[in-house]
């Protein structure tokens, strides 16, 4: 039995988008010994994941941090991992890269001579691990495209709504490009045109919480404080369908095949963060301030009318 080490920090829609990528890595280690590398932040959803053994935090210091990183890579290579998979490809993963005795794979790894990083970073984030696992030897690659998040869900987790549509209007303040500015006018119209529809959110912060009221939103919590990212999970799962800017938990709806759509402007496009599911679709614009409410509710009237009508 070796022992494997899998690298990822973040963020909430790049670790969801994972999912199949960690079982093809499971799959492929049944007989070894799985260890994943992520932040504090992710580390509960991660100790009910079934494709690893134990979790180790990086606190991504600052690099002259000398003691923390001593510390750091003298643990790791003390476990003597046979195999990292680095799906982070961050300039901090390569910088790890140069101090772990290790084979290592990752997307500087297993560029051929005639590609760049440039060219192959405009593939699908999916598609990208695909090749990444195939290059470091694993071909049997099934579940990569198709990311499965219902590992996450608390399926003891239960919310007073029944009937009821997630809507995800926030996006963090370094990427406020995102955000759909007419989340209150979409919000309205749906109002008054299925009363028996509930519209709810689960913030993630004061912030959220603040927009969400504004907004006129049901707001779910914890005690005052956001849920978790495995209540957030079983909440977008049960919903009828799902509203969203191109943020964490739209990829969460599309991971776990949920009825909805999700906004895009031009900051990048569906086809490259890989979000497209059979049930969960795209919107995108040039312009997020020429996208009306009126041309979205459009788009989505047909699904609205019938899960008002069931």
């Amino acid at each position: 039995m070796s022992n494997i080490l899998i690298i990822k920090h973040g963020s909430l829609g790049d670790i969801v988008q994972i999912s199949g990528v960690l079982k093809d890595i499971r799959e492929h280690h049944k007989s070894d010994k799985i260890y994943f590398m992520t932040t504090n932040k992710f580390s509960n959803l991660f100790k009910n994941c079934p494709y690893i053994d134990n979790i180790i935090l990086d606190e991504r210091k600052a690099r002259i941090n000398f003691f923390y990183y001593f510390g750091l890579f003298k643990k790791l290579n003390y476990l003597k991992f046979s195999k990292v998979y680095d799906l982070q490809n961050s300039s901090r993963t390569y910088f790890y890269q140069r101090f772990l005795r290790s084979s290592w794979s990752s997307t500087r790894n297993i560029l051929t001579s005639d590609e760049t990083k440039e060219k192959f970073d405009k593939e699908g984030v999916l598609e990208r691990f695909q090749i990444q696992l195939k290059r470091s030897g694993i071909q049997k690659c099934e579940n990569t495209l198709y990311p499965d998040f219902n590992w996450a869900v608390d399926k003891n987790y239960r919310i007073k709504f029944q009937n009821y549509i997630y809507i995800a209007p926030f996006s963090s303040k370094n990427l406020v490009h995102k955000r759909w500015p007419y989340f209150k006018e979409l919000i309205n119209i749906i109002k008054k045109k299925h009363h028996n529809l509930n519209l709810v959110t689960a913030p993630g912060n004061y912030d959220e919480i603040t927009l969400a009221k504004k907004l006129g939103l049901e707001i779910i919590l914890n005690n005052n404080n956001p849920t978790s990212i495995q209540n957030l999970a079983s909440i977008i799962k049960n919903s009828k369908f799902v509203i969203s800017n191109d943020t964490g938990p739209a990829h969460i709806a599309a991971h776990l095949n949920c009825d909805g759509i999700v906004i895009f402007g031009t900051h990048t496009t569906p086809k490259k963060v890989s979000i497209e599911r059979s049930n969960f679709k795209s919107i995108s614009t040039s312009h997020l301030k020429d996208l009306s409410a009126e041309d979205v509710y459009k788009k989505i009237s047909e699904k609205l009318i019938n899960i008002s009508n069931d």
